[in-house]
């Protein structure tokens, strides 16, 4: 039998390598898709906000988006007062009151974990138009309609709310008060000192708090 050549080996070896090339390649295809799915969640929540929420192009669309505002926020106070009379009082004798709301504006994309406010200081009448954003993926924000509507009993504790911005935590609960509990506030949840929230969705004032992870901050292309 003839010796093995050297170029014979060469040609083995090469082929060989080729193999192994190619083997690895899908290993190497695999590495590098995952790496381009796995984003930061701060990546993610960037996009989020950047694609779900239109910014004004001029100062005639500005006002235009704030009176959508103001009247979505109008027909949601009279849908609240329809099904819970007393809160009408409530944010009437407030220091001032927020309302927010997930769908029915122009503004932003229906179930997109985005929603648009406005908080109103009952003695100055100042207004401050705001933003709610989901904090965390599936907590059902995006795919449920629903209507807040926030009242504060102090002047601290609207400024607080307004100019620091307000979290809601997954695992925060609260449930509505009832009866001589709640008094003026029947049908509201205690969320923090001199802080009240009314709930609502497609089925009525909500009993137990469901808007969970949302965070709301100031509109900064509103204001």
């Amino acid at each position: 039998m003839e010796p093995l050549r050297d170029d014979a080996i060469g040609r083995g070896e090469g082929k060989a390598g080729e193999g192994r090339g190619h083997a690895a390649q899908p290993e190497k295809d695999t590495v590098m898709l995952r790496k381009t799915m796995i984003l930061p969640a701060t990546m993610l929540v960037g996009l989020l906000l950047a694609g779900c929420h239109s910014e004004p192009t001029g100062e005639e669309q500005k006002l235009e988006m704030k009176q959508d505002v103001r009247d979505v926020a109008q027909a949601t106070l009279q849908r609240l007062y329809a099904v819970q009379p007393s809160a009408k009082a409530a944010v009437e004798n407030s220091v001032g009151y927020a309302v927010f709301n997930n769908f029915g504006m122009k503004i932003f994309v229906a179930g997109s974990g985005m929603g648009e406010g406005i908080a109103i200081n009952n003695k100055t009448k100042e207004e401050t138009f705001m933003r709610m954003a989901e904090l965390q993926a599936g907590l059902g924000m995006g795919v449920k309609k629903f209507s807040l509507v926030w009242v504060f009993e102090t002047q601290e504790a609207m400024d607080r709310f307004v100019n620091k911005g307000w979290e809601i935590g997954g695992q925060t609960s609260a449930a509505a008060s009832t009866g001589s509990q709640g008094g003026a506030l029947q049908g509201a949840m205690p969320i923090a000192p001199d802080v009240w929230l009314y709930q609502m969705t497609d089925a009525g004032l909500a009993l137990e708090l469901t808007a969970k992870g949302t965070k709301y901050y100031k509109d900064e292309g509103l204001n």
